[in-house]
């Protein structure tokens, strides 16, 4: 203790030599001092518990949660309850509460629960998924601007900032890769001979525009035609889609498309199943990948698709707040990028039902969509 109190921190290494014991015995130690809140362990030592840090530890002998956390998400159901049950996981390992609410991608609607949450007084953080879409970038830049001026700390999931903001301070955020992503399932598919591809996009999704980035990039870098990108959502739920998805694979005879890349798995369902009745054969005629693996395993055939890390991005966002409102503003600001998976499955190679290893690679002749010459 009076080696934390003169520089402030301790390596386990120093005092092990210097006191002449084993490392195991200073480890010992310093979880026994930890316990009764007197020092903080970190990687390889300790250092002296912040002001902010003192008072979970006193709650913690008492039981009862260090911090409560807000969370508001745009939905209940699909996509983000992995991303609600990893932040409840971590905030669970971490000893503090979560206060859950649902948006309902309205701007409106996120302002009046963020408004609810910091008014209680019950909350000492928020995790925050506010629409951030808007064709006028000053409606997004005011959002941003009000968020960053709430008195409590906030850490955006599946959401980023421009890189700068004239804010008090700059927002963190843990946010799926999906452009890279998006460009994993084109050099999926590029390797395995496909060279005319298409990607459909999900109408008014916000994951949208960061794979659209993705797209571009990759077809630029492969010397690939990106002009086939449709934005239209096509689920079976959606009036109208039978019509969409005949326009679609219209333009993929026109342009030779022989791989279609959807966002998201309702979507590339429903055309899964217009090409079967259509006669067109997946992989054989049109090869398929999927973007966010929800429901694309259950398929038939089992549709390739792009996995984001939902789980770990909620429990990357509760450790990134736990950790602002333990070290407070002394911290540097922290911001993530999480890399989504391919998992490949029957709708995306030929001849094969089974997966090949992760990074395998095979060639194919291609055929042609019925009625392409």
């Amino acid at each position: 203790m009076d080696q934390l109190r003169l520089h402030g921190a301790v390596r386990v290494r120093d005092l092990a030599r210097e006191l002449s014991v084993s490392e195991l015995t200073i480890r010992r130690d310093i979880a026994a001092l930890a316990d009764r809140g007197l020092l903080t362990r970190v990687h390889g030592g300790a250092t002296l518990p912040s002001a902010l840090e003192r008072e979970p530890v006193r709650r913690r002998r008492l039981k009862t949660p260090a911090f409560t956390l807000g969370m508001v998400v745009p939905s209940l159901d699909f996509y983000w309850p992995q991303i609600v049950s990893g932040a409840r996981n971590a905030a669970a390992a971490h000893g503090v509460n979560m206060q859950l609410r649902g948006s309902s991608y309205d701007r409106a609607e996120d302002r009046r629960q963020i408004v609810r949450l910091t008014e209680s007084g019950q909350v000492q953080g928020l995790l925050l998924a506010p629409n951030l879409d808007d064709p006028d970038p000053r409606e997004t830049n005011e959002m941003i601007d009000w968020i960053s001026k709430l008195p409590i700390p906030v850490v955006f999931v599946e959401r980023k900032t421009p890189e700068w903001t004239p804010t008090p301070h700059q927002l963190e955020w843990v946010r799926s890769d999906h452009a890279l992503g998006l460009e994993m399932a084109v050099r999926h598919l590029h390797a395995l001979g496909h060279r005319n591809l298409g990607l459909v996009l999900s109408k008014g999704s916000p994951t949208s525009a960061h794979l659209a980035v993705g797209w571009h990039r990759v077809c630029g870098e492969l010397g690939l035609p990106d002009d086939f990108l449709i934005r239209e959502s096509i689920a079976l739920s959606m009036p109208g889609h039978r019509g969409i998805i005949s326009d679609i694979l219209d333009g993929c005879r026109r342009s030779r498309t022989t791989a279609l890349i959807v966002h998201s798995d309702p979507d590339a369902i429903s055309l899964l199943q217009y090409l079967t009745e259509r006669g067109i054969r997946v992989p054989d005629d049109m090869a398929l990948v999927s973007y966010d693996d929800e429901v694309a395993h259950l398929a038939d055939p089992a549709i390739t698709a792009v996995r984001p890390p939902k789980a770990l991005v909620g429990r990357m966002a509760v450790e990134m707040l736990v950790a602002r409102l333990l070290e407070g503003s002394r911290r540097p600001v922290e911001r993530a990028l999480v890399l989504p998976e391919l998992m490949i499955r029957a709708s995306s190679l030929p001849g094969s039902p089974n997966p090949l290893p992760g990074n395998a690679k095979r060639s194919a002749p291609r055929r042609s969509l019925p009625g392409q010459r």
